[in-house]
């Protein structure tokens, strides 16, 4: 009995998978042009997509990063107003902003640009600019939300100040920018007289960075927070 009844379902399991294959190829036929009109512009997109990015996005990365160079060079000296304008013979950051979009040279282009601005006191533009760079790189990353912070605090907005530092040292942590926006975050909780929230940064420097630069000197901070408590 029991081997009979099996029979039924797997008789039944049979149908029904006959029956679906059976409705699939009618809805096939009925759908030919259109699904193979479908793959065609899949197949033609990735296409372009390849051939964009091998014949056209890849060689405008390498030359807007060639031509950022002398850019670069100015920000290192500090003249950070021919950094973004150039100099009439070498382009400046807005110009590879302009020039290069859609590119990695461009996207680095608007984050010197928006720590230049920020360096020149031109703190809302200076913001909106690293607020819109794509902050994939570890460093850069952490830096552009900390120069943010820097600016707030210039700026007076020292609630914000706090979070945009928070944000740089909770970004992708790591031994060089995490203690540094540690230790701003806690310059800034002492300033406003919050030394509890000051001490909580400096300990945790002390804790987890002691090798780092800020590390080694952050027993005068804690001490400092202390005595102000």
């Amino acid at each position: 009995m029991a081997k009979k009844k099996k029979k039924k379902e797997d008789d039944r399991n049979i149908v029904a998978v006959e029956t679906a294959l059976s409705k699939s190829e009618q809805f096939i036929e009925r759908n030919q042009n259109t699904i193979v009109y479908t793959v065609a512009i899949i197949v033609i997109l990735i296409a372009g997509y390849i051939g964009y990015t091998r014949f056209i996005l890849e060689p405008r990365e390498k030359e807007g990063l060639a031509e950022m160079f002398m850019a670069e060079k100015y920000f290192e000296q500090g003249d950070f107003e021919l950094a973004l304008e150039g100099d009439g013979e070498y382009p400046g950051f807005l110009d590879i902003l302009s020039d290069y979009r859609m590119t990695k040279a461009a996207n680095l282009a608007r984050y010197y640009a928006g720590i230049s601005l920020i360096m020149l006191e031109e703190y809302e533009e200076g913001i909106e600019h690293l607020d819109r760079f794509r902050k994939r790189d570890q460093l850069l990353g952490a830096m552009a939300y900390g120069a943010m912070g820097d600016a707030y605090w210039d700026m007076g907005d020292l609630d914000r100040a706090a979070r945009y530092y928070r944000r740089a040292y909770r970004y992708e942590p790591n031994n060089l920018t995490t203690p540094v926006f540690l230790l701003k975050a806690g310059l800034l909780y002492e300033y406003t007289g919050d030394y509890e929230e000051a001490l909580a940064r400096y300990r945790r420097i002390d804790r987890e960075y002691p090798d780092s630069n800020e590390g080694r000197d952050i027993e005068k901070y804690i001490a400092r927070a202390k005595a102000s408590k």
